[in-house]
């Protein structure tokens, strides 16, 4: 298991990021919460994230536009979307802008675990 991953949540839902963090936590992963795309992109410039965790729908920026110029600066960082606002178009256009995957709110944390590791196994081999 790769516990030592560090997980950027950018969120502007402020209980489901804190008590997702916590979580994460508990399995032994360090998580950090960001509420707006600001605020992850501060995050990120520092280096700190191995993965990030955003939401399509933010305060001051929307996702995709977040997405691009994540993808844009670092484009080996490995992000997943997350939204409670889906379609198949915006999780395949998602996609199609570098997302490693997309999933649907409310998501089971297993399975948000699941595709974290498998999101950053993938992003490793590719820069291999």
């Amino acid at each position: 298991m790769t516990t030592d991953l560090k997980i950027l949540l950018i969120d502007d839902e402020f209980d489901f990021v804190e008590t997702t963090c916590k979580r994460l936590m508990r399995r032994g992963y360090s998580a950090r919460i960001a509420l707006t795309c600001a605020e992850g992109l501060t995050i990120i410039e520092s280096a700190w994230p191995d993965i990030v965790v955003l939401d399509v729908m933010l305060p001051d920026r929307d996702g995709m536009d977040c997405l691009k110029e994540i993808k844009g600066k670092w484009p080996t960082l490995p992000v997943i979307l997350l939204t409670g606002h889906a379609s198949m178009q915006t999780g395949l256009y998602g996609i199609d802008c570098g997302a490693s995957d997309y999933c649907l709110k409310p998501i089971d944390l297993e399975t948000l675990v699941e595709k974290i590791v498998i999101a950053h196994r993938e992003s490793r081999q590719q820069g291999a």
